[in-house]
């Protein structure tokens, strides 16, 4: 628990000086005044986590100060002292937003047990108002990494999608992040407040896929010994993620259909109808459209996930994003395994570019996450990546400085290597070093490679 300033208010000058030296015997920090006024002059001039105020006081009660309290310093926990006997002041106050109240006269223990919980409830809010943030930060668009063309396309794409409420397809090879995607469309979203509930549509059987879905009453089957909320329940007002769709079967995929039409299903064994207004969004790493033309999945439905449709390129196809990639799962990994690992040797790079990475991005964040342990420090070299399928691989090196550059092709290339060298590798910095557009710097380095390779 961490310690907070607290505020006692009480005209009882031996109230005060009581419950002051009990708290300050627990190293709190504690200041004290005599009356409601007094005290709402101390909350204006200072920050207090909790205020523990008498209800019978004069000038302003503090039933009253209560509610000027919660309207002005919503985050400041209240804890009321209440006479003997007189348990209606005490309901009004937890009805007005008290936190705790505690009834005279009272031992200290038993006023530190209260404080204790107000400061606990509020390091909780903490926390949760913290990791609220941090998957908010994790699931931004900017954190799905990539500046090749491709991925610029995706992200035009996902700012339109995210703001809409419409169902997603989201198609791409196992490995490309198709639910790093599905969360961060969910975080961009009007349901981005809703919980965010995924199912696996591969790892469950009919039976107990639709239990999973719709939930079940109390006896509905077997073993059904209570009644459960399904997923499309618990995702009411956020975003339900149907993984590898593809999976599920006709009969499944039928009773699917009907929600998505109809906004509404009933548990199992159930008679209520329950309205949903989940987002869906599904993922798959097959062709959908050809599992329609061989009526192995079936088309209207198709058209009710495809109204949003996302692809995700294969990592081979946007190979100029892999040195980021890298970086940024180098980053990721030093920090998490605490290793002094200062960056990637060319010869591993040149190795990382060249290989075709078949498990895409994730395969390419295990191979860093293996190096990062297994090199002990400094620069990670070829013999860290144990990627035994290729070779060390040319990788565009900056022109010897000994060498002078005398075509006009030399003197472009040694000028682009530059600005690069000088701006850290930041493509984006170059280009406006340069006075050209990235697509233009990409294609230039495109160039290059090739001519590296060809030599």
């Amino acid at each position: 628990m961490q310690k907070g300033r607290i505020l006692v208010v009480d005209d009882e000058i031996h109230m005060r000086e009581f419950i002051c030296e009990a708290l300050r015997r627990r190293h709190l920090e504690v200041e004290s005044v005599r009356d409601g006024p007094t005290a709402l002059e101390a909350l204006t001039q200072q920050a207090y986590d909790l205020v523990i105020t008498d209800v019978k006081m004069p000038k302003m009660n503090g039933l009253t100060l209560l509610k000027n309290i919660k309207q002005s310093y919503a985050h400041t926990k209240v804890i009321m002292i209440t006479a003997y006997g007189t348990i209606e002041d005490a309901v009004t106050a937890i009805r007005d937003g008290a936190f705790d109240y505690v009834q005279k006269p009272f031992a200290p223990d038993e006023l530190m047990l209260r404080v204790e919980k107000a400061f606990e409830y509020r390091d909780l809010v903490q926390e949760n108002a913290n990791l609220k943030e941090q998957l908010g930060t994790r699931f931004r668009f900017e954190n799905i990494v990539g500046t090749s063309p491709k991925m610029i396309e995706l992200y035009e794409t996902l700012d339109m999608v995210s703001s809409s409420k419409a169902s997603v397809l989201i198609q791409g090879e196992s490995g490309t992040g198709k639910e790093l995607v599905a969360r961060a469309i969910h975080e961009n979203s009007p349901n981005r407040s809703g919980p965010f509930i995924k199912i696996n549509c591969a790892a469950l059987p009919d039976t107990l896929m639709e239990s999973e879905l719709f939930g079940h009453e109390k006896g509905a089957f077997t073993g059904a010994i209570k009644m459960v909320e399904g997923r499309f329940s618990l995702a009411h007002d956020g975003t339900l993620l149907l993984d590898e769709v593809s999976e599920m079967s006709p009969n499944m995929q039928a009773k699917l259909l009907r929600v998505l039409q109809e906004r509404e299903f009933e548990r199992l064994g159930g008679r209520e109808t329950i309205k949903t207004n989940a987002r869906v969004v599904a993922t798959t790493n097959r062709d959908l459209k050809t599992m329609v033309r061989q009526e192995k999945f079936r088309e209207d439905l198709y058209y009710r996930l495809n109204v949003c449709p996302i692809l995700l390129p294969p990592l081979c196809e946007r190979k100029e994003d892999i040195p980021l990639l890298a970086n940024h799962f180098l980053q990721i990994y030093t920090k998490e395994y605490n290793r002094p690992i200062e960056s990637i040797a060319e010869e591993a790079l040149g190795a990382l570019i060249h290989y075709d990475w078949p498990g895409n991005v994730r395969e390419l964040e295990n191979t860093i996450a293996r190096a990062v342990v297994m090199c002990p420090e400094g620069r990670i070299g070829l013999k860290h990546l144990f990627m035994d399928e290729v070779e060390a691989s040319p990788v565009l090196s900056f022109p010897s400085e000994s060498k002078t550059p005398v075509t006009l092709w030399e003197i472009e290339r040694a000028a682009i290597f530059r600005a690069l060298q000088e701006n850290s590798n930041n493509r984006t910095k170059t280009a406006e070093m340069l006075g050209i557009s990235i697509r233009t710097l990409r294609n230039k380095l495109r160039e290059y490679r090739a001519e590296s390779v060809a030599c």
